[in-house]
């Protein structure tokens, strides 16, 4: 059973960063998508960056050059270092995976190509 957890949420002033953490269990899939996305109160769930079995990275344009997804080496943790955070950061963020053999879909659907999610951590940033 594939479980995904999340940490390492919180809130923080604009201009600071957080490094959001989710431990993956019972996913062992050689190629895969994994990625972070979240949902601000009354907004659509977005993408935010996604990683692919591969290493390959995408981002949203709203996180280009602020945010940075990686994996650690076994591949059972996903991080998403989130560096200058403005108050429109803040949402509810999730890790998610996809089912064995998907590969990213294009960071704004790629809701659409995962199967697995964690619950969800909160990121507050004020201003």
């Amino acid at each position: 059973q594939v479980q995904l957890v999340e940490s390492g949420g919180g809130s923080v002033q604009a201009g600071g960063s957080l490094r959001l953490s989710c431990a993956a269990s019972g996913y062992t899939y050689s190629t895969y998508c994994m990625g972070w996305f979240r949902q601000a109160p009354g907004k659509e769930r977005e993408g935010v960056a996604v990683i692919d079995s591969d290493g390959r990275t995408r981002y949203a344009d709203s996180v280009k050059g602020r945010f940075t997804i990686s994996q650690d080496n076994a591949k059972n943790n996903l991080y998403l270092q989130m560096n200058s955070l403005k108050p429109e950061d803040t949402a509810m963020y999730y890790c998610a995976a996809s089912p064995s053999g998907s590969r990213c879909l294009p960071v704004p659907y790629a809701k659409i190509g995962m199967g697995y999610w964690g619950k969800g951590t909160l990121v507050t940033v004020s201003s």
